[in-house]
C-alpha cells in the first residue's frame, strides 16, 4: 500500500542538482534529533551552503506515521557526507539525543520509533523501490557517517558526530519487509551482521 505523501517543498529545492531516477541506489535512514516535524522543518530550512541551500532529508516520517516530502527523490538533498548524488534520505521524527547531542554524559537514544512510523516507513520504501530501479541498498546515518568530535563539555572525550537511526530502530523489521540491502554496518555479537 502506497503512503499518503504531503508535499511540502523546501524555498531552496529548485537548486539542488538534478539527478536522473538511475542514479539512486541508496537509502539513508536518519532520526531528526529534534523534538517535532515544525522544528526538523525550520532546520531544514535554513540556509548553510554557499549555493543557498540547506542539510535537509527527502522525505519526513513523523510520529503519527504521516510522510512528508521536502526535496523529490530526483534532487541531491545534502543528508549525509558523501553519499548524497546516489541516495535518498528518510528522516524519522524522533529525539535521539536532543538538546545535548554533543554531551558526553547524554549519548543515549531513548525514544522508540512508533509503530505507525515504522508501517509508514516500510510503504514508503516499497514505493521508492518502484519509482527508483536500481535501488537495493539501505542503510543508517550512523553506517556512514562515522567521524568522531571533541565531546561539548569535556573536549578530551571523543564521541560520534552521529548515531542515527540508533539502537532502538528496528532493523530486522525494515530489512525484512523492504528487500533491500543494509551497507555500511558493523558487525554485531547480539544482531549479527547488520
Amino acid at each position: 500500500m502506497s503512503p499518503s505523501i504531503h508535499e511540502q517543498p523546501l524555498p531552496y529545492v529548485d537548486i539542488l542538482p538534478e539527478r536522473p531516477v538511475d542514479a539512486v541506489e541508496l537509502v539513508v535512514i536518519h532520526c531528526t534529533e529534534l523534538p517535532d516535524l515544525a522544528t526538523a522543518r525550520e532546520y531544514g530550512e535554513k540556509v548553510l551552503h554557499t549555493s543557498g541551500s540547506g542539510n535537509s532529508g527527502h522525505y519526513y516520517v513523523d510520529r503519527d506515521g504521516a510522510v512528508y516530502r521536502y526535496v523529490p527523490g530526483t534532487r541531491v538533498a545534502n543528508h549525509v557526507r558523501g553519499h548524497n548524488p546516489n541516495s535518498i534520505g528518510i528522516e524519522l521524527v524522533n529525539l535521539g539525543r536532543y538538546p545535548h547531542w554533543w554531551d558526553s554524559r547524554h549519548q543515549q537514544m531513548t525514544e522508540p520509533y512508533s509503530e505507525a512510523q515504522i508501517a509508514a516507513l516500510n510503504a514508503l520504501l516499497a514505493q521508492l523501490r518502484v519509482e527508483f530501479p536500481k535501488l537495493r541498498h539501505i542503510a543508517g546515518h550512523e553506517d556512514l557517517d562515522t567521524a568522531r568530535m571533541p565531546a561539548s563539555d569535556d573536549a578530551s572525550l571523543e564521541i560520534r558526530r552521529k548515531l542515527d537511526p540508533g539502537p532502538l530502530f528496528p532493523w530486522a523489521e525494515v530489512l525484512q519487509d523492504s528487500g533491500l540491502l543494509r551497507i555500511g554496518a558493523p558487525l554485531d555479537s547480539a544482531r549479527g551482521p547488520l
